[in-house]
């Protein structure tokens, strides 16, 4: 499915023209703040290339999001196999946004069609969500629709540095039954 919308954005396949907004949106420390350090351009056109071919290939993936009334571009919601090296395995839900989309409810709305289409059209049987354990904003839109915190499975980031980014939370929310 090339295209998902709601009441107030559209969840998209990414064009030539989200690259400079997403470059800025990479390169500020406060979007990046539970990610790591900000990308270069090229670091993050690369990563336009990568969901690009991924989308390609599954058929879903990372979706570039725009709000619907002006076509400005926020940033990206979707779907993505856990990275190997985990110390669990599924799919999981993601999103990110530039500044001046916060506070707008437009992460719980993304991620809530996300996660209808994850189940409904992909048929998946559970979704994951994880973030670095302080990031409260991201846990706060993991509550909102619907998952539940799974303090068993939470794990140190092998790929993370040693310090706040090390330390993170998984949780999981299943199809729900018909």
């Amino acid at each position: 499915m090339a295209e998902l919308r709601t009441d107030r954005l559209t969840l998209r396949r990414w064009r030539d023209s989200d690259r400079a907004p997403w470059a800025a949106m990479n390169a500020d420390p406060e979007v990046r703040e539970h990610l790591g350090d900000p990308l270069t351009r090229e670091q993050s056109d690369a990563s336009v290339d990568l969901f690009r071919a991924e989308f390609d290939q599954r058929g879903h993936g990372w979706w570039a999001v725009e709000v619907r009334a002006t076509g400005e571009f926020i940033g990206f919601a979707g779907l993505d196999r856990v990275d190997d090296g985990m110390p669990f395995t599924g799919v999981e839900i993601g999103w990110r946004l530039a500044r001046p989309a916060w506070g707008h409810g437009y992460a719980t709305e993304a991620a809530r069609t996300v996660l209808a289409h994850g189940f409904d059209t992909l048929g998946l049987p559970e979704i994951l969500a994880v973030t670095t354990a302080g990031n409260l904003r991201s846990r706060a839109v993991m509550h909102r629709i619907g998952m539940t915190h799974d303090p068993s499975a939470d794990f140190d980031d092998p790929t993370a540095p040693e310090g706040p980014l090390r330390p993170n939370v998984l949780y999981r929310l299943a199809r729900p039954t018909p």
